[in-house]
């Protein structure tokens, strides 16, 4: 680890979500249905969002530490998961083991552009998990990063955090109901793109972003890749952070870093405009590298990148 921030004096960050234990295979072809083929590389590494998250919020200066729910305490997954925790400095200490089941694992294939192909298992059973109690949670804590699929364990946590002033990112990287208590407890929410349109049933991220702000009262934006980031002002007007053009080799983390890299910032009180295009850079050089959220840079990286006249001219836009 090399985090250039002042770690005692930084945010403390809950990330809330399923730790992953990814094994990822380079490939030239995503294969077709019943077709082996070779891999060029193979890592195995941890995922999942609020992991990936909290790994960004490391390295970039943060004070992360992580909660929800693993498998069995004797599984090598969770060995291994807590490992790789402890060499990148996240407070581990509130993940809660359930006996008998499996922590989440995925197969993830990286082709020549970068993209990635996932198949994930989730066991059902650690839907059902009791967080920690919530003021050992919220001690301490200056924001609570999490992602819309664990909604039915973290709302109640949120609301307190709401009652309590502590703001509440919510990653949406799936279609939300109208009922779903994350709508009216987080104070930031990010949706990918699909699942904003989704989640609104409206093909048009712009309009589906008006008519979430019907719904909720939080901050609202729709990352969109490589066409950047839609989001409504404090006057409800329509703003955009461009993306940073690179050459993308492993996407696989970089909308986890994005959220981890924002939340961070928000929360060192960056203005909304800087904050996200801080999260812009973050990720960007995320995807230029191998190694899914471990590719994550560090924060004199992405502060030296920012100050490059290219992006100069895109912030300018």
């Amino acid at each position: 680890m090399n985090h250039s921030a002042d770690r005692t004096s930084a945010p403390r960050i809950l990330c809330v979500g399923m730790p992953v234990r990814d094994l990822t295979f380079r490939v030239e072809n995503v294969p077709a249905r019943g077709a082996k083929i070779p891999a060029s590389h193979f890592a195995e590494i941890t995922g999942g969002n609020a992991l990936n998250a909290a790994i960004g919020i490391a390295r970039l200066g943060g004070k992360p530490a992580l909660t929800g729910p693993m498998g069995d305490a004797s599984e090598i997954s969770s060995r291994f998961i807590f490992d790789k925790l402890a060499e990148e400095g996240i407070d581990a200490t509130h993940l809660v083991h359930m006996p008998g089941l499996v922590t989440p694992i995925s197969a993830v294939m990286n082709d020549p552009s970068g993209e990635r192909t996932i198949v994930t298992f989730r066991d059902p059973a650690l839907w059902k998990v009791q967080l920690p109690n919530a003021d050992l949670l919220l001690q301490g804590c200056d924001a609570i990063l999490t992602e819309s699929r664990c909604s039915e364990f973290v709302t109640a946590l949120c609301a307190k955090a709401q009652r309590r002033d502590i703001p509440v990112v919510v990653d949406v990287d799936r279609a939300m109901s109208a009922d779903d208590g994350l709508l009216t407890t987080a104070s930031h929410l990010i949706f990918s793109s699909e699942a904003l349109q989704q989640t609104a049933g409206i093909a048009d991220d712009a309009d589906a972003l008006r008519k979430m702000a019907g719904l909720s009262g939080a901050f609202l934006a729709g990352t969109r890749g490589p066409q950047g980031t839609l989001w409504l002002d404090d006057h409800q007007a329509f703003q955009e952070t461009p993306a940073f053009p690179v050459q993308a080799v492993d996407t696989l983390g970089a909308g986890d870093i994005f959220h981890g890299a924002f939340t961070l910032a928000f929360t060192e009180k960056q203005p909304l405009r800087d904050a996200l295009r801080f999260a812009s850079a973050a990720a960007a050089l995320k995807c230029t590298r191998f190694g899914g959220a471990f590719a994550c840079p560090q924060r004199a990286e992405v502060e030296a990148f920012l100050r490059r006249p290219e992006a100069a001219v895109l912030a300018s836009k």
